[in-house]
């Protein structure tokens, strides 16, 4: 696979964004996923009532974190600087966004307790996601690429709900508690299931 863009190298997050097989291990990478880790430790960790300091940590993990954005802590990224809210979100407890790639929410969202988004995968056979081992039988991080999770306006995500990579789920849209979300959700609809379905219009 071609890696260079107009005649550059790309690096391993320029790969990482644009979906294609990328290092975990790449120094850059891990710098930014251990800050991370930091900041949503130093958030799970406050008390509930620093408002002021919560918004502080959000803003320098968060992509972009719009107006009146509430998490519930425990909650869970890989880098956050992948993942932009709208304004007037709110996510519930013990939410894990996986953000190799970007996680767009839109305005007015509402993310119930255990939402997963996920927009990292990796190879379905074993040899092609690990390489060959090393000489002291280790291996290197298995191999990744990615996909965008875009949610749309006035979203509501029921509790445990699996959103896949790749997805997007419409304007005013309703994800029942539990679903697995494999495929696209049009505007204006209400659907839930494993696989996640359309069962009928949300007017």
């Amino acid at each position: 696979m071609d890696h260079a863009v107009r005649g550059k190298i790309m690096t391993e997050r320029e790969k990482m964004l644009a979906g294609q097989l990328y290092d975990c291990g790449d120094p850059e990478l891990l710098s930014q996923w251990h800050k991370a880790k930091e900041l949503v430790r130093s958030y799970n960790q406050i008390n509930s009532a620093e408002l002021e300091e919560k918004r502080k940590i959000l803003d320098e993990l968060l992509g972009k974190a719009g107006e009146n954005l509430w998490i519930t802590a425990p909650f869970f990224v890989d880098y956050g600087n992948n993942i932009y809210f709208g304004n007037n979100c709110e996510v519930n407890m013990n939410c894990t966004f996986l953000d190799d790639n970007i996680i767009r929410i839109g305005d007015n969202a509402l993310i119930a307790p255990n939402v997963q988004i996920y927009t990292a995968f990796h190879p379905t056979n074993a040899s092609e996601r690990f390489g060959e081992p090393k000489e002291d039988g280790s291996f290197e991080f298995c191999k990744t690429q990615t996909a965008p999770v875009t949610i749309g306006d006035n979203v509501w995500i029921g509790g445990g709900a699996i959103l896949m990579p790749g997805v997007t789920i419409g304007n005013n849209v309703v994800i029942g508690a539990g679903s697995v979300v494999t495929k696209d959700i049009p505007d204006h609809t209400i659907a839930y299931g494993n696989p996640c379905r359309v069962m009928r219009e949300n007017k």
